[in-house]
């Protein structure tokens, strides 16, 4: 990693929202092609559809955005509370959305537009105290022989000379794009596909030395990128130990498509928001101008309320560290600065806030909505369990999408991270916190990125949880496990899901035998695309406080899917 990497990276790390623009010659069909609704994302419409790279090129004609009004996007971020802008200077479909001197193939010279539209948005930026990024995809471009993926033009693989296109287009439109356009915040690279590492390599450095402030995301591939980038639409099931992205949309397209009118509520893209950020992550969240260059208007209004929300509890978002617990909360979450713990309230706990573990002693607790005004709390410390407690008195629940509870501190931040029993009762065993058992060094068994454990096919595998019981009583266990990433309004994906599995649980000397089987489907903001499936698998009796294992052993495990049993957790809920 570059020397100079901590400073480039500072801007981005306290920003934790920005605003991402797919805009190009594919938001003029807008999903439809010959009189045809073309599934799949909008901007992808040239490789669904199979349309000659001459005939797309036609667009160009009739691409003429005359109500583009760059300060007008830029109010829309910054009003969204948004701290920079990445936008598509060129996407697969090869088109340049700035005025490229490489390739005549660009908005000012092959459309009657005749504006370069990074110049106008540069400028505003500037003015508004924003970062402006561009998006560059390096290695698909279907307007392009010896690039990647178009393979009904140029069906024969061999005579494609990637390293040419590399060379002749690629590197000198990002030395243009870095050389005139004043200081840019952040090179956006996307599907390395065949790249290899070296020029994976050649292409950050580049960036680099033409802008040493400059970021280059993780998609520039091979791990040669500044952060990491988390699949579209993805969020991890714990805090990443390392700088991390994941990019969104606001309804289920990236480019504008004139049938997708499924928009996010700014409900679930402030408690997404919080999520991201509490596990150290940045929130790139996309809009999809129209081809008159309009931001259309549910996008403008679901962001114009983030920001309102972001206006009160910016605090608790910016420049914050992530949620000191390796746990996940169903009532929310926490993010941190010096002397101070924000719970997001997902759900509004009528009978007061409370949780275990926090070490620190609390002085005063109060909504960050209404400072002035102190809450009643108990903290508590059991010796003989090892076990701390903390309970807030809250008022009547307000009038906010989602309300932040601020603690103050002593101290630098302290926790209990033992994996053990929540303050509701519940204790959740996350796959990330399980020790793996192979029955062999091939076994494919692994824990993803995001913290679950998938490509589990071997019936030899198996897992085990260490956690502390503070009270006693009878759990429902359950297996809450993932579907595929589900693209139910747009693409053929419908978040496919395998059980069938039989498996055999252990835990205070009892044994429960259970079939993995869909008995709920939860989507909620944090599942929204990777659905979480419960499956219940009996009950189980613990006597007493104390430390506990848990097994987890199939017995048969289903892969004719090749989804396999894909683990988030094992939940022991307790009887009320």
């Amino acid at each position: 990693m570059p020397d100079n990497n901590e400073t480039r990276m500072s801007w981005w790390r306290d920003a934790k929202f920005g605003m991402f623009i797919h805009w190009g010659l594919y938001s003029l069909p807008a999903g439809e092609w010959k009189g045809q609704s073309i599934a799949g994302i909008g901007e992808w419409i040239m490789k669904r559809a199979k349309i000659p790279a001459a005939e797309y090129a036609q667009l160009a004609k009739q691409f003429n955005p005359m109500k583009f009004n760059a300060k007008e996007w830029v109010d829309v971020a910054k009003n969204a509370g948004m701290k920079y802008i990445v936008i598509t200077a060129k996407h697969h479909d090869g088109f340049c959305m700035y005025h490229s001197k490489v390739s005549d193939y660009n908005i000012v010279d092959a459309t009657p537009f005749d504006r370069d539209p990074m110049k106008e948005l540069a400028e505003e930026c500037h003015k508004a105290g924003l970062k402006l990024c561009f998006y560059y995809s390096q290695t698909q471009d279907w307007y392009e022989k010896d690039a990647v993926g178009n393979d009904w033009d140029f069906p024969v693989e061999e005579e494609k000379n990637f390293a040419k296109y590399l060379e002749e287009k690629v590197k000198p439109q990002v030395s243009e794009l870095l050389t005139g356009y004043g200081p840019v915040g952040l090179i956006w690279f996307d599907t390395p596909m065949k790249i290899s590492e070296s020029q994976s390599r050649e292409l950050a450095e580049l960036v680099h030395q033409l802008q040493p402030n400059c970021i280059v995301n993780g998609r520039v591939g091979n791990g040669q990128g500044d952060y990491v980038c988390l699949g579209d639409n993805e969020t991890p099931a714990q805090s990443l130990r390392e700088d991390w992205e994941t990019c969104a949309t606001l309804n289920n397209t990236w480019a504008y498509k004139s049938n997708d009118h499924e928009w996010k509520s700014s409900d679930t893209i402030i408690k997404l928001l919080s999520d991201i950020v509490s596990k150290g992550g940045t929130y790139l969240l996309n809009v999809g101008p129209t081809a008159e260059g309009i931001i259309p208007q549910p996008s403008v209004d679901v962001l114009k309320q983030v920001g309102d929300w972001l206006k009160t509890n910016e605090e608790a978002i910016r420049c914050t560290t992530a949620n000191p617990f390796d746990s996940e909360f169903d009532w929310g979450t926490l993010t941190l600065k010096p002397g101070k713990i924000y719970a997001h309230l997902f759900n509004w706990p009528d009978s007061g806030f409370a949780i275990n573990g926090i070490k620190n002693q609390v002085k005063n607790a109060y909504l960050l909505a209404d400072p002035n005004k102190s809450l009643q709390f108990d903290q508590r410390y059991e010796a003989e369990l090892n076990h701390y407690t903390l309970s807030v008195s809250l008022p009547k629940s307000p009038n906010e999408v989602v309300p932040v509870l601020v603690l103050e501190i002593d101290g630098e931040i302290q926790v209990d991270n033992q994996l053990m029993q929540g303050a509701d009762d519940s204790i959740i065993l996350e796959a990330f916190r399980a020790e793996i058992h192979r029955a062999s060094e091939g076994s494919p068994i692994v824990l993803s990125r995001s913290g679950v454990i998938t490509r589990w096919s071997s019936a030899g595998d198996w897992l085990s949880w260490e956690f502390k019981a503070v009270t006693a009583g009878e759990f429902a266990l359950r297996i809450n496990s993932l579907a595929e990433k589900a693209r139910d309004a747009i693409g053929e994906k419908i978040g496919r899901w395998e059980g069938g599995h039989q498996v055999t649980l252990e835990v205070a000397g009892q044994t429960v035998h259970s079939l993995v089987e869909e008995n709920d489907r939860v989507v909620n903001s944090r599942s929204m695309y990777f659905h979480r499936i419960h499956s219940n698998c009996g009950t189980v009796r613990i006597d007493q406080p104390g430390n506990y294992t848990l097994t987890l052993k199939p017995v048969k495990l289903n892969y004719d899917m090749e989804l396999g049993l894909k683990l988030v957790s094992v939940d022991l809920i307790k009887a009320k």
